[in-house]
């Protein structure tokens, strides 16, 4: 099992209703059998907090037309992946879509067994300049009067770091209960440093769509790695960072990664207002630009350890550090009064059970 303290190793837990209620050590020679299938690794559920669709499922289009079908459908796919709790991420489309998109995200019901949807991460419209395939005419300044027009917070918030008002908006969106994330930005060091000062924790897909690691012209990927101040995002598919630069960010910190799929609905064409076509294992736009992922966190995994990631390091972005970012001490361990939201790994990484409050779905 994936420990809190001490990484991986034999262990038995115990659960009541719906709670891990103990954990204790077990002897090494305790055969590795978890529920009715063969596992070789417990975790916590994955903890994903960037997610714009799944195989032909689209967030966006789905809760604007507050389509419960087909997010009954979304749910479920989540659970074959293994995710327990996760971030349903909108990214820059018409100011006026968001209110009622997350009005209908906010009367879905939290069902004990369904994985559940945390918060809204809004990855838009207050980028910076490197826009990525968002689309660059609907990307804004950031004003604390359109967070006054939603129904509620989102959870976590995209911003780039280059607008005269940003590091305002970041310390309002703090202090109502958000975590500000930077991103799609390609910020002088002093836009950074206001930023992180303002109280933005955390840096959206690092490599990706921001300025990098020149070693003459350092960008916000090496303020962000050599920063212990912020957790950063990390999308490892083996398409959108080298794995020598996944292995170099685990290392710079091993503590703070969080993975992310940043999956879409690739199969459906579309994440909200940006189309795309999956060419050579990612979705792209017609200019080849990278459109998110079609990865799912086993993906994720195999790509870190075959990188080099120690396994635990790997397990940890995964569950615990996503979890911890967005407040959430009850999921993303195995520890006595964390939820007992578990996934079963064979020694390829395959998902092969799933439990959301200790009952089990797959």
């Amino acid at each position: 099992m994936l420990l809190p303290e001490g990484g991986l190793g034999p262990a038995t837990i115990t659960v009541d209703d719906g709670r891990i209620v103990a954990v204790e050590p077990a002897d090494s020679g305790t055969p590795r059998t978890i529920g009715s299938s063969t596992g070789s690794i417990l975790a916590p559920a994955f903890v994903d907090l960037q997610v714009n669709g799944v195989d032909d499922v689209d967030v966006w289009s789905s809760a604007l037309e507050s389509d419960d079908e087909r997010w009954d459908r979304l749910e479920q796919m989540l659970i074959d992946r293994g995710v327990g709790t996760w971030c349903p991420t909108l990214v820059t489309a018409s100011a006026g879509k968001y209110a009622p998109a997350m009005a209908y995200l906010a009367s879905r019901t939290r069902r004990a067994d369904r994985p559940d949807a945390a918060g809204v991460h809004l990855e838009g419209p207050f980028l910076g300049s490197s826009t990525g395939a968002h689309r660059a005419e609907l990307v804004e300044p950031p004003t604390r009067d359109f967070f006054d027009a939603l129904p509620n917070t989102p959870i976590i918030v995209t911003m780039g770091a280059e607008h005269e008002n940003s590091a305002n908006v970041i310390g309002e969106l703090v202090r109502r209960g958000a975590v500000v994330s930077i991103g799609h930005t390609r910020p002088e060091r002093r836009g950074y440093e206001d930023a992180v000062a303002a109280g933005a924790r955390m840096v959206t897909h690092v490599h990706n769509a921001m300025s990098g690691m020149a070693h003459r012209d350092p960008g916000l990927a090496t303020w962000a790695l050599n920063d212990d101040r912020v957790v950063v995002g990390l999308i490892a598919d083996g398409v959108h960072v080298h794995p020598d630069i996944v292995l170099l960010t685990f290392r710079s910190k091993p503590d703070a990664v969080a993975l992310v799929t940043d999956s879409v609905a690739w199969r459906s064409g579309r994440a909200g207002p940006v189309r795309m076509t999956l060419v050579d294992g990612a979705p792209r736009l017609p200019d080849g630009t990278l459109a998110g992922s079609a990865t799912t966190m086993s993906d994720s995994l195999r790509v870190c350890r075959s990188s080099g990631v120690p396994l635990e390091d790997a397990l940890r972005a995964a569950t615990s550090t996503p979890a911890r970012v967005i407040g959430r001490g009850d999921v993303g361990s195995i520890r006595v009064g964390a939820r007992a939201d578990l996934v079963s790994l064979n020694d390829d990484l395959d998902v092969v059970g799933v439990w959301l409050g200790g009952a089990r779905l797959r």
